[in-house]
C-alpha cells in the first residue's frame, strides 16, 4: 500500500508545484515595490526634464509609488548615465537623449558602463534638432550657408558642445569637403548667445536650446534634422527635404532599464508609459518643449538606437576615429 502511495503522493507534490508556480507573481506583476528613480542627464527646464516630470506625475498615479526625477547635467552624459548603470537597481531609470551616449565609444575612454547596461524600455519622443545661423547675415538656406563655406575655406566658425550631434556635423562636414573651425562649448545656452551675437556662423542644437533667440529676432533657423517637420516651426523643411539627407537625425529620447531587467517587465512598464501618453495634453506640452511624441516599445526604441549607432559609427570612419574601447 505504501508503494502504490509514494508515486501519488509524488505526482500531487509535482502537481502543488506547478500550481505555486503559475499563482506566483511574476517581478513584472509586482513592480514597484517601492519609490521609482529618473535619472536625467539634462538639468531642470530642458525638454527633456520637463517631458520626463509630465510622464513621472501621471505614472506616479498609476503605480502608487513615487517617481522621483534626479538631474545629473554636466560630463557629456557620462556622469548621469554611469550613476545609473553602477545602481543596478531596478527601481533607478534613466531617461535620456540617445545623442548623450551613442558616440561615447569614439569619444571617451574607461566608461563607467557598457552598452549592455543600458535596456530599452520606451521612446517617448524626438527631440527637434535644429540648424541656426546669425539673423545678421544674409544667409536664408543651407544652400547659401554651405556656398559660403566654400567660397571662405577655414573662415567661418560652427559651435561644439560635443556629443552624436557635433560627431555627425563634423562628420558631414568632411565627407563634404567643408572646410569649417570647431568652437568647442561646454554650456549650450552660451554657443546660442554667440550665434545670436554673430561670433560663430553655426549652430547644430536642440531647438529648445535656441529658441529664445530665435523669437527675439537674432537667430535664423535654416532646417531641421529630424525624419518629419516641427509642429513648433512647420514651414522649416528637413535637412532632406533641403537637399541635405546625409545631415540627417532624430533626437532620440526615451527610458532605459539596468542590465538584466527582465523583457516582460519592460514591456509592461512601456505599457504604462504607452497609456501615458495618450494624453492629448502629453503631446502638447512635449511640441511646446521642441519635441516629437513618438512612441515605441522596447524592439521599436532598440531598432532607433541602433541606426543612430551605425550613423555615428559611419561618421567615425569618415573622421579616421576608432573606438577608444
Amino acid at each position: 500500500m505504501r508503494r502504490a502511495q509514494r508515486p501519488l503522493l509524488a505526482l500531487a507534490a509535482g502537481a502543488l508545484a506547478t500550481l505555486a508556480l503559475w499563482a506566483a507573481p511574476s517581478s513584472a506583476q509586482t513592480w514597484p515595490q517601492r519609490p521609482v528613480k529618473f535619472i536625467v542627464p539634462l538639468g531642470p527646464g530642458a525638454g527633456v526634464d520637463i517631458g520626463s516630470r509630465l510622464f513621472a506625475d501621471r505614472l506616479s498615479a498609476r503605480w502608487g509609488q513615487p517617481v522621483v526625477i534626479e538631474n545629473k547635467p554636466g560630463g557629456d552624459g557620462v556622469v548621469a548615465i554611469g550613476s545609473f548603470a553602477t545602481a543596478r537597481d531596478d527601481h533607478v531609470l534613466l531617461m535620456s537623449p540617445t545623442s548623450s551616449f551613442t558616440a561615447h565609444p569614439f569619444l571617451h575612454e574607461n566608461l563607467p558602463y557598457k552598452a549592455s547596461d543600458l535596456q530599452p524600455i520606451f521612446r517617448v519622443s524626438n527631440t527637434v534638432v535644429s540648424i541656426g545661423v546669425p539673423a545678421s547675415t544674409n544667409i536664408k538656406s543651407l544652400d547659401e550657408l554651405f556656398a559660403l563655406v566654400r567660397a571662405q575655406p577655414g573662415k567661418l566658425n560652427w559651435a561644439g558642445v560635443t556629443g552624436a550631434l557635433d560627431f555627425l556635423f563634423e562628420g558631414y562636414l568632411k565627407g563634404a569637403g567643408l572646410d569649417m573651425v570647431k568652437v568647442p562649448y561646454r554650456n549650450p545656452v552660451e554657443a546660442a548667445n554667440d550665434l545670436a551675437e554673430g561670433r560663430v556662423q553655426v549652430y547644430e542644437a536642440a531647438y529648445a536650446i535656441v529658441r529664445p533667440q530665435v523669437q527675439a529676432g537674432k537667430i535664423r533657423l535654416l532646417a531641421v534634422t529630424n525624419t518629419v517637420r516641427t509642429p513648433a516651426e512647420p514651414n522649416l523643411p528637413t535637412v532632406k527635404e533641403a537637399g541635405y539627407p546625409g545631415l540627417t537625425i532624430d533626437g532620440l529620447v526615451g527610458l532605459f532599464g539596468p542590465a538584466g531587467m527582465p523583457l516582460a517587465l519592460r514591456e509592461r512598464i512601456a505599457a504604462d508609459m504607452r497609456a501615458v501618453a495618450a494624453d492629448p495634453i502629453i503631446a502638447d506640452r512635449l511640441t511646446a518643449t521642441g519635441q516629437i511624441l513618438n512612441i515605441g516599445g522596447p524592439a521599436e526604441f532598440e531598432k532607433s538606437i541602433d541606426e543612430q549607432r551605425a550613423a555615428v559609427a559611419k561618421m567615425a570612419k569618415t573622421l579616421g576615429v576608432a573606438a577608444k574601447q
